[in-house]
């Protein structure tokens, strides 16, 4: 029987990171640690030395938690492919969204109930992906834990990685942490959640977040340029910009927009999302303006500011027809 990872192994250009020289990786390994020795990873700036095994706001150590790895096929079609994409979901995260629907995994878990998941066994659960077939690395939440992806990254290369690597974040990323990510990550996934401050504020308790964000998005543009997919419409390189539509927040959505047509341009890829519910602090009582779902009229209105602000390039699911195939969907 055909290893279904090799569907993939020839397709399209090779990943990024099979492009760095033993001295590039040396580099990044060094860097890397410098940055966990007096903690810069995300804007939060503790300066605690995780290196130490200490932590601080993202309650992440030395190692990095895993909270679970798999085959995603709830991605963008251009990610989930056939074979899902290959996610690997860390554990805590820089931000404190009330409405977050992982809080479990991501607030409410406790620093030290989750064992940290040194590079080695990381790089293990990437290759454990690939054989199972999955069209890329899909790290979600790394924005805390880039040292320790530059570790794993660099020993699954060493062991046979030639999979594309997605680096899908809250868009919190200090800029010298995406710095050395460059030519490592091939899709950068940013989700752009607020554009004002107050609202930053209020519903992620990070007052800064949409400067970090505004900076980090530009950032990854200039690495990876404009989404190219292949032949079969699998990402190869570029970005996709998330937007969760959220209740009462048309006038965040309408500012977001403009600033990615304006500042990225209309061919960039925009995932307008849907899925909104209420979750995490969100309730009757706390933050009753989130306390509900979206309505019909306020998707189709923010599509609508996407098409008027010229952008063009909006993510519609299609499933592929292998997908479709292995579903058993006409």
């Amino acid at each position: 029987m055909k290893d279904p990872s090799q569907d993939f192994a020839d397709q399209g250009p090779r990943p990024a990171f099979q492009g760095l020289t033993d001295d590039d990786w040396q580099d990044r390994l060094r860097r890397a640690r410098a940055e966990l020795e007096e903690c810069r990873a995300c804007p939060r700036d503790c300066g605690v030395n995780r290196l130490e095994g200490k932590w601080s706001a993202c309650k992440t150590g030395r190692h990095a938690v895993v909270a679970s790895y798999f085959p995603h096929f709830g991605e963008e079609d251009c990610l989930r492919g056939w074979n899902g994409s290959g996610t690997i979901f860390f554990a805590h995260c820089n931000l404190r969204c009330v409405f977050c629907q992982n809080h479990d995994i991501s607030q409410d878990i406790r620093p030290r109930a989750g064992v940290g998941v040194p590079a080695a066994r990381v790089a293990g659960m990437m290759l454990e992906l690939q054989g199972l077939g999955c069209h890329n690395i899909n790290f979600v939440t790394p924005e805390h834990v880039v040292p320790q992806v530059v570790e794993a990254l660099h020993e699954a290369a060493f062991r046979g990685l030639r999979l594309p690597v997605v680096y899908n974040t809250s868009a919190y990323d200090a800029l010298h942490s995406l710095e050395l990510m460059d030519g490592m990550v091939d899709i950068y996934m940013p989700d752009f959640k607020y554009w004002s401050s107050e609202a930053s504020r209020k519903y992620m308790k990070a007052e800064d977040y949409p400067e970090y964000a505004r900076t980090a998005i530009r950032e990854m543009h200039r690495q990876v340029g404009k989404l190219r997919v292949d032949d079969e419409g699998l990402a190869q390189k570029g970005l996709i910009v998330r937007h969760l539509v959220m209740p009462g927040g048309l006038d965040e959505t309408r500012q977001i927009l403009r600033w990615v047509a304006e500042e990225l341009g209309p061919e960039t890829y925009v995932n307008l999302m849907d899925q909104y519910r209420p979750d995490g602090a969100v309730g009757p009582e706390r933050y009753p303006e989130l306390n509900r779902t979206l309505t019909g009229g306020e998707l189709r209105e923010a599509r609508n500011m996407a098409r008027e602000l010229g952008l063009r390039n909006l993510d519609e699911r299609r499933p592929h027809r292998r997908l479709r195939a292995r579903l058993g969907v006409l």
